[in-house]
């Protein structure tokens, strides 16, 4: 009998095999008499060490940018020196290392989980740190990826980053948590590797060893107990679908060439040069200069960056969104107050209001890298709610010399206010992912509200529809940027709305130009205006499946 399991689809594509799950961590043994401290001490340093080492090993052979940079910041966790003085600490008080570094890091997870949002999903990665370490001490094989022999699909609790980063999509063909949210880094990693994900996926564990499951990360739907037939109809479906869309190059456009140009979703140089189809970049995300570090990268430090990923643009369009962190994605070096809902507090430009001068540095060292390279740059500041923000964050801009300022579409009131913004601004670009998380009071994270997080939902496609108006009513372009836009249906829906790009994982792109393509602009106009009457996010999808 076929049993249907729902999570959150993270990872768009269909993929159908036998599950194998993840074995468990290695469990604590009973605690050990410690006769000499220090040299409890050192053994529990040197396997904070190992696993420091072993995972910085991990980050120099992994296939993708997005994935060396987790590593290399698990690794740096690893290596925290407060998280040794605390295992030092449980030494000095009785523990043996084992016990020390469960203690250490379960006091550090409970405290990443209390601050919520981006520091929550970090968790897991103390999970699997102590999972490690704790394999080192005892003399057991660190944990990993079970290997079948034949592909298979992967089912976890959740995973860690130096188990997702080192997964082979040939032999890998999903991933299926029980945990985790759409921002999570199994999540991000599986988009990178182009592996079909599904989160938040409850009783998936109960699914035995070698069961035939179908995994489809868009729908976020798991059938478990299939048989030999579905499997190999799958697999036939997606070769036919691969050649299908290997016959689609170019630039983004309808079947009646109309120009909807497709960029990528970035965080550095490297990735760009992974999206050689990319038109450009629609969002170069920042943040990752400034996360898991105690002090903010230098002016020095930030012009090189970005001047690498100018240099990989040659001469193509980068939106370079400013530092989007800030109680859900906590920096030490802020010093911000604990806050009651991190979502709604100091975050993105509202960390302007502290007076400190990060958005001023940001700001100029963009501009100074612009200046030596002929990409077209633009500039956009996340969680914009009020004209008054635009304005101000404009005039910043100008000052340095960048003459081409935006703002992301985040929250609804920005939305509500898209004519008045683009009377400030040169440009919108919205970010589905947030728009949808404040619209529907919904946390990103939360598996169990994944229905009201669905990009179909009609008030959120009519939030979009309106900024699309008001950019045709001021002649500005106005972008998506969020998940939204890397689904080859609703890539249809958004063009058909007036959005005039859109911009998306690079390995998302052959399927939305292909959607792109079949449907001439009347067409994705018509049926825009179903999705968007429809009353709920199936009825939206009934309209382009159909």
């Amino acid at each position: 009998m076929v049993a249907t399991l729902r999570g959150l689809g993270v990872s768009p594509g269909v993929a159908a095999g036998p599950a194998y799950a993840v074995a468990a961590p290695p469990p604590l043994p009973a605690p050990a008499r410690v006769s000499d401290v220090a040299a409890e001490t050192a053994r529990a340093v040197s396997a904070l060490d190992a696993v420091a080492a072993e995972l910085t090993r991990r980050a120099g052979a992994a296939r993708q940018p997005a994935a060396a940079d987790v590593l290399l910041a698990q690794s740096m966790m690893a290596g925290d020196p407060v998280l040794r003085e605390a295992v030092a600490e449980g030494v000095g008080a009785g523990m043996d290392a084992p016990h020390a570094i469960d203690t250490a890091l379960a006091a550090h997870r409970a405290a990443f989980e209390a601050a919520g949002g981006y520091l929550a999903e970090r968790a897991t990665d103390l999970n699997d740190l102590r999972d490690r370490a704790v394999a080192f001490c005892l003399g057991r094989p660190m944990p990993g990826i079970p290997d079948p022999g034949h592909p298979f699909v992967l089912l976890a609790r959740d995973l860690s980053p130096a188990d997702t980063t080192g997964l082979d999509p040939r032999l890998v063909l999903a991933l299926v948590t029980e945990e985790g949210g759409p921002t999570s880094h199994t999540a991000i990693l599986a988009r990178a590797a182009g592996i079909p994900a599904v989160v938040g996926c409850r009783d998936i564990l109960a699914v035995e060893d070698g069961v035939l499951v179908c995994v489809d990360g868009a729908t976020g739907r798991v059938e478990a107990g299939i048989d030999d037939a579905r499997v190999v109809a799958v697999r036939a479906e997606q070769e036919r679908e691969a050649a299908r869309l290997a016959a689609f190059a170019g630039p983004g456009r309808t079947a009646d060439g109309f120009h909807v140009p497709l960029l990528a979703n970035i965080g550095t140089a490297a990735e760009l040069a992974a999206a050689p189809d990319a038109e450009g970049v629609g969002l170069l995300r920042s943040e990752l200069l400034y996360l898991d570090r105690a002090d903010p990268p230098g002016l020095d430090e930030q012009v090189a960056a970005y001047t690498a990923v100018l240099a990989e643009a040659a001469g193509r369009k980068v939106v370079v969104r400013t530092l989007d962190a800030g109680a859900d994605k906590p920096l030490p070096f802020l010093g911000l107050p604990d806050e009651p809902n991190p979502a709604l507090g100091m975050r993105g430009l509202r960390l302007a209001r502290r007076g400190t001068d990060l958005l001023h540095q940001q700001l100029s060292a963009i501009a100074e890298a612009a200046r030596g390279t002929d990409a077209e740059v633009w500039v956009m500041a996340p969680m914009v709610a009020t004209v008054a923000e635009a304005t101000t964050f404009v005039r910043a801009c100008r000052a340095v010399g960048l003459p081409t300022a935006g703002v992301m579409v985040e929250v609804p009131s920005a939305a509500l206010m898209a004519g008045e913004l683009l009377t400030v601004v040169d440009f919108l670009s919205v970010g589905t992912n947030d728009l949808s998380q404040y619209t529907f009071a919904a946390d990103r994270q939360c598996g169990q509200l994944a229905d009201l997080l669905d990009p179909w939902q009609p008030a959120l496609l009519r939030l979009v529809a309106a900024c699309a108006r008001a950019g045709r009513d001021a002649d500005k372009p106005v972008g998506v940027c969020g998940e939204a836009a890397a689904d080859p249906d609703l890539a249809v829906v958004l063009a058909g709305l007036g959005v005039t790009t859109l911009s998306m994982s690079a390995r998302a792109m052959p399927a939305v130009r292909a959607a792109l393509a079949s449907h001439d602009l009347a067409d994705c106009q018509r049926l825009a205006g179903r999705a968007v009457a429809a009353t709920d996010p199936a009825a939206a999808r009934a309209v382009v499946a159909g």
